[in-house]
């Protein structure tokens, strides 16, 4: 009898690999021990068990059903794994056990909740077997055999395990099929030449029934234990499942949700879909990752590279099941063990996100339904007129003819190019959308996009070798396939030719799921188990071509079934490759599909969002997951994109957004406007002052995407990140970090004029006045009228930041002010990267400075570590020290008497500086 089961590490049919990296020995004085019983309780579990099944079927007038066998009885409500998860099926008795599975009726779940399933596996489900495992130069290889065949078609019997030890922190496990190539996602990912030394992490393997068990050394806490239900790897339906170690789980993107995920009964569904964010539905991006918090405040993190339709399902055993329709199983298990270094670790496989441009981090604006160029400028002379910060313009899709790719709407927009030279002038910038669907019903001969491509056959093909048409923004449309390489070519001589007569600075890449106005194509789908699968996931309309285009269509890599998840990706990178060439600078991308790796090439904004309060909540928890994945350049739209926001929530929406990493205001078509200028005098100064705070922590920010770019931290950092032993921090999703230093705490309710935010355990300065607080890990309420955004900076930080300008450009040239925020112990550190703000690679080239803050012992000190011409055009102008325990009686800058402030809430001031960046001095309080 197979038994899935939470292994001990002496089982004889458990082999354990031995950290020294001996060969695996099978162990043989131990026994797989049961979930939920020792052996000696197994009659008196079974006894209860039957005994409670037979007062609840009195009490439920009989709604479970025929007695279920003892060994079904057995398994408790919470680690019962779905036996039958196809949706639309009413599950039977009958239709459950021709699987072989127990079946138990449960009381019925809550409406629009998820329940127990009534089909689950029994203990003795048949499973893989480990038939051989071996030593390799990275780890082990092993092969793993099906005797008795599952439920789905083309049982794969035989499969292939490899094993690699790749870092001390890394640990990389593949399944595939050992006699035939499979579809595998063409990420490039690292190979290592050697394996792991110290590994922190130990793996043991169950043989019969194959199972991982994958333990933390140091702690010995379970991190991966797939003996709970069995393996299936079916040509078209992969699943795994795995207990957890805790139940703070977070990742498994793109869904609206708080940012800790239910673990009750709740299915999260991977596969690109256009739909206004809304919860439970699959949403446009797929990001096959989670990080888990541990009990004692370790974290590690798991990554499927899988890019097919995907569903994970998360129960309260803690439970995880991966559920997958094609593709391998191709799994990163990433050690940490802090969060930070698990999103660290997660990024040296996907790759580190791209140096933004400094304008990006500006602020942009943005509506559907300006209507003509001259209103959009119109805008932009109000913005300036105001005085209020402005680094981007965008146009939707309405500066286009008749909604086509690379056109300009003539009369409506004929003077947009004269806009992008005043933007220009400026020291603005121009940004505009594009959507891959081209349109495919203009006479032949005069639209040049779709009739080059349709010569060279780059679109997307049917079944039998025709462009697949279907409908978007300017009609029927043919789409491109990006994972061609000529296709990349003809999408660079778009742009080029687009650029010479409207030279813009950025692209927004929209619509790149694909979204599709019909489901499939004008013809539908064919018929076929690409369209119609033998399991399809609960993806939003039930059908993988549900808005989109078929998943039967066929692309050079590999049909649609396969790259459907990687359609924005590819788009994007064909996008960041072209304007390169073009612009020879970083190049700004804003896409809304992503995958794994998105960071290097582009950022995204969380979607169509709507004008209502608990949107502005959902963006945290969205911006805060995409942090996670590698893509801190990210937003939501800040007030709202569709319905008609009102000052009060506008106002702040633009506090709140002020903090996103990528802060961008857009509306829809039809709504009344509501940038800045669009409301009162005092909603206006309210909003002006927000985006000037922005304006000058750019330095900061700036640098805190430099650390991004150079080793994976996060930029919009969630607090148990800084403080993973504060597990009061591990469910926070209305507040987060900017780094490790300032502490954002918005207003997400309407009629209130406070706000009750957790401040952890330490010291806490007032951004704006430097009066500290000095918490034991407490939620405080705070004062918060309508004109003030709470910011609190950390105990021992040195923010850099600057006197703020209307552009990054004018911000950029003016005096910096160095905020220093001392611990108890007086000490405080902090530092600032500068460059041009704009040329590729100025890290890898060295063009760039580097300037390290330090405080000990009442003196501060500039330290340049790098340097290069950018650093001389700036000054420190103003030092202001919080914390200062009493007057100084005198400053010394470089060693000379210095005039100085100090206010009674213990702030020391120091203006005046004339200090250049490019030297490092000393200044010493007595």
């Amino acid at each position: 009898m197979k038994s899935y089961q939470k292994l001990t590490t002496t089982h004889p049919a458990a082999c354990r690999v031995e950290e020294e990296g001996a060969a695996p020995m099978p162990s043989g004085h131990g026994k797989l021990a049961p979930w939920w019983v020792g052996s000696g309780l197994l009659v008196a579990a079974v006894l209860l068990s039957t005994i409670t099944v037979w007062v609840l079927r009195q009490v439920s007038g009989g709604w479970l059903g025929p007695m279920a066998p003892p060994k079904c009885l057995l398994v408790p409500e919470s680690h019962r794994f779905d036996c039958y998860p196809e949706r639309r099926v009413v599950v039977t008795q009958e239709l459950c056990e021709s699987r072989g599975c127990c079946f138990i009726q449960s009381p019925p779940p809550a409406e629009g909740k998820q329940g127990v399933p009534w089909c689950f596996y029994p203990p003795d489900f048949p499973s893989y077997t480990l038939e051989s495992l071996n030593q390799t130069a990275l780890g082990m290889v092993g092969v793993l055999v099906r005797r008795e065949k599952a439920y789905y078609p083309r049982d794969i019997e035989k499969l292939r395990l490899d094993v690699e030890f790749e870092t001390d922190t890394r640990l990389h496990i593949k399944i595939t099929d050992a006699a035939n190539p499979r579809y595998e996602v063409p990420l490039d990912v690292p190979r290592v030449t050697k394996r792991a030394e110290n590994p922190i992490y130990s793996l043991n393997f169950s043989w019969n029934p194959f199972g991982v068990l994958l333990q933390r050394k140091a702690t010995g806490t379970v991190l991966l234990n797939t003996t709970l239900a069995p393996l299936i790897f079916a040509d078209q339906f992969l699943q795994i499942s795995t207990s957890l170690p805790s139940k703070f789980l977070y990742g498994l993107g793109e869904h609206r949700d708080r940012f800790l995920h239910s673990l009750d009964w709740n299915t999260l569904t991977l596969w690109a879909r256009d739909v206004p964010p809304t919860e439970s539905f699959n949403l446009y991006g797929a990001h096959p990752f989670y990080l888990l918090m541990e009990e004692d405040g370790n974290a590690h993190g798991v990554f499927l590279l899988n890019s097919n339709a995907m569903e994970v399902v998360l129960q309260p055993a803690p439970g995880l099941t991966w559920r997958t329709i094609g593709g391998v199983l191709d799994f990163y298990i990433f050690l940490g063990p802090d969060p930070n270094m698990v999103i660290q670790q997660y990024q040296q496989v996907i790759g580190f996100p791209a140096m933004p441009p400094i304008w990006a981090l500006g602020f942009h604006l943005c509506r559907w339904g300006y209507g003509s160029s001259n209103e959009t400028w119109q805008t932009v002379r109000a913005m300036r007129n105001y005085q209020i910060p402005q680094d981007a313009q965008w146009n939707d899709i309405d500066y286009m003819d008749g909604y086509r790719d690379f056109t300009l709407d003539s009369q409506k927009f004929t003077s947009l190019p004269s806009l992008v030279e005043d933007l220009h002038k400026h020291g603005q910038h121009y940004v505009m959308i594009l959507d891959p669907g081209i349109s495919s019903t203009s006479p032949h001969g005069s639209y040049w996009p779709f009739d080059e491509g349709l010569r060279r056959g780059l679109f997307l093909n049917t079944t039998k070798g025709q462009p697949l048409i279907g409908q978007v923004w300017p009609g029927f449309t043919a789409f491109p396939d990006f994972s061609n390489p000529d296709t990349h070519q003809w999408w660079l001589e778009n742009l080029q030719h687009f650029y010479s007569h409207v030279p813009f600075d950025g692209l927004w890449i929209d619509m790149n799921e694909p979204s599709n106005f019909m489901d499939g194509s004008e013809h539908g789908c064919p018929p076929g188990e690409l369209d119609s699968p033998p399991y399809t996931p609960a993806v939003l309309g039930d059908s993988l071509s549900a808005k989109t285009v078929c998943a039967s269509a066929e692309q050079k890599v590999s049909v649609h079934y396969n790259l459907h998840n990687l359609y924005g990706l590819m788009e994007t990178k064909a996008t960041a490759s072209a304007l390169v060439k073009i612009q020879g600078k970083r190049p700004f991308i804003i896409s809304r599909s992503t995958f794994p790796s998105q960071g290097r090439y582009s950022g995204h904004w969380l979607g169509d969002n709507r004008s209502q309060w608990k949107d502005m909540y959902y963006s945290i928890p969205g911006v805060l997951s995409f942090s996670l994945f590698g893509i801190p350049l990210v937003g939501a739209d800040i007030c709202g994109f569709s319905g008609s926001t009102s000052e009060e929530l506008c106002t702040r929406w633009t506090q709140l957004g002020a903090f996103y990493p990528f802060a961008r205001n857009h509306n829809t078509q039809k709504e009344k406007a509501q940038d800045p200028t669009a409301f009162s005098p005092a909603a206006r100064t309210a909003m002006k002052d927000v985006l000037l705070t922005r304006y000058s922590l750019l330095p900061f920010l700036y640098t805190l995407f430099h650390r991004a770019h150079l080793q994976g931290d996060t930029v919009a950092r969630p607090l148990f990140f800084e403080f993973p032993g504060d597990e009061a921090t591990w469910e926070l999703d209305r507040q987060f970090l900017w780094g490790r230093s300032l502490l954002v705490t918005p207003v997400l309710e309407p009629g209130v004029d406070s706000v009750t935010g957790y401040v952890p355990q330490g010291m806490w300065y007032d951004f704006y006045t430097g009066s500290s607080v000095n918490s034991s890990g407490e939620l405080l309420k705070m004062s918060a009228p309508l004109e003030h955004l709470n910011l609190h900076i950390r105990e021992g930080s040195i923010l850099p930041t600057q006197k703020p300008g209307t552009t990054t450009e004018v911000t950029r040239g003016n005096p910096l002010r160095l905020i220093v925020a001392l611990s108890s112990d007086a000490t405080a550190w902090g530092d600032l990267f500068w460059d041009d703000g704009e040329s590729l690679d100025t890290f890898e080239k060295g063009n760039y400075s580097y300037v390290v803050f330090n405080v000990t012992q009442n003196i501060f000190t500039s330290t340049v570590l790098h340097a290069n011409a950018e650093a001389t055009k700036v000054t420190v102008g103003t030092l202001s020290i919080f914390g200062v325990q009493k007057p100084p009686s005198k400053v010394l800058l470089n060693g000379q008497e210095k005039p100085f402030s100090y206010l009674d809430n213990q702030v020391l001031t120091v203006s005046d500086l004339g200090m250049s960046l490019s030297q490092g001095f000393s200044l010493q309080w007595l």
